[in-house]
């Protein structure tokens, strides 16, 4: 009896292995037509860059990057990335006919608008923290929210998210 659990325990980690090695394999994939797709926009609007694929914590990460000189700064405003990612998953989701999480950063732009939401987010911290009171923040992506919420937890308050669609947005609260 302990021989065919020690097998299927066996088996299940054999498949498990495989699902994760699929799954990376997937994201690889996903990284390729997206890659595929940015570096067709880029041409169309005459943009210098090089892109550069990775998979991590289960998504593709797609970086963008060139020279000073390069005029790729014209498109790494993080409102102008966040466009051109959905634009880009749809365009994979399309080829791959499955769910994209894709995330690009253009010219650091990532890091750009990870310092925006920060500030923003310890902004809404102080204020629960003075007023004892809950507060909504706008609207965000759900990538956004993830990193709100590790924010938010890290200042050793509560938070969660609330409403539907594109008005989905957190709500920082007090600690109970």
């Amino acid at each position: 009896m302990s021989e065919q659990n020690e097998t299927t325990e066996t088996q299940e980690v054999v498949e498990e292995a495989t699902e994760a090695k699929t799954s990376i394999k997937d994201l690889e994939e996903e990284g390729e037509v997206a890659a595929d797709y940015l570096e067709e926009l880029l041409d169309i609007f005459d943009l210098d860059g090089d892109i550069n694929i990775d998979v991590r914590q289960g998504r593709a990460y797609l970086e963008v990057t060139a020279d000073e000189e390069s005029n790729l700064r014209l498109v790494s405003h993080p409102d102008t990335v966040e466009a051109l990612q959905e634009l880009t998953r749809i365009a994979v989701q399309t080829k791959t006919q499955s769910f994209s999480r894709l995330i690009i950063d253009i010219a650091g732009s990532r890091q750009v608008r990870l310092d925006a939401l920060t500030r923003l987010v310890n902004k809404a911290i102080d204020k629960v923290k003075d007023t004892n009171a809950p507060v909504a923040l706008k609207p965000m992506s759900s990538y956004d929210r993830k990193i709100s919420h590790d924010l938010i937890a890290e200042a050793g308050l509560i938070s969660q998210s609330e409403g539907e669609g594109k008005e989905r947005h957190i709500v920082a609260k007090p600690a109970e």
